[in-house]
């Protein structure tokens, strides 16, 4: 049974990687390996989750590529302008949605899609 998992995105360039997920949005080094030098592998605290980056030299994204990571920030539409200012590409800009949330994405360096999303209160009704 499994106890426990988290998504690693692997990236041909990390630099450009650090740069989308940890400086643009936010998140927190806990582990890089190596300690020294240039990182082949970091893991990044983003709220109460965490996400791994593997450095993989043939590392392929993209639309088609089967993943999708979301996630949930304080201001979908600040943290959406900021990243479009820092030229990354807003796929789809920040909208409310049926089910209560205003949400956005984004595609990282590499084309993997990255959903933006903020709860909005009240949420709707059940019918």
């Amino acid at each position: 049974m499994i106890e426990s998992g988290f998504p690693i995105v692997e990236v041909p360039d990390m630099d450009a990687a650090m740069r989308f997920y940890h400086d643009a949005l936010g998140t927190a080094v806990v582990y890089r390996y190596p300690v020294e030098g240039d990182p082949v592998f970091v893991t990044l605290q983003a709220g109460a989750s965490q996400l791994g980056l593997g450095l993989a030299e043939n590392a392929t994204a993209g639309e088609g590529a089967g993943m999708l990571l979301w996630f949930y920030l304080d201001d979908v539409d600040q943290a959406t302008a900021a990243l479009e200012a820092a030229g990354y590409l807003v796929i789809e800009p920040p909208d409310d949605s049926p089910w209560g949330e205003r949400v956005a994405m984004v595609s990282d360096p590499f084309g993997t899609r990255v959903r933006l999303a903020t709860r909005i209160d009240p949420q709707p009704e059940e019918e």
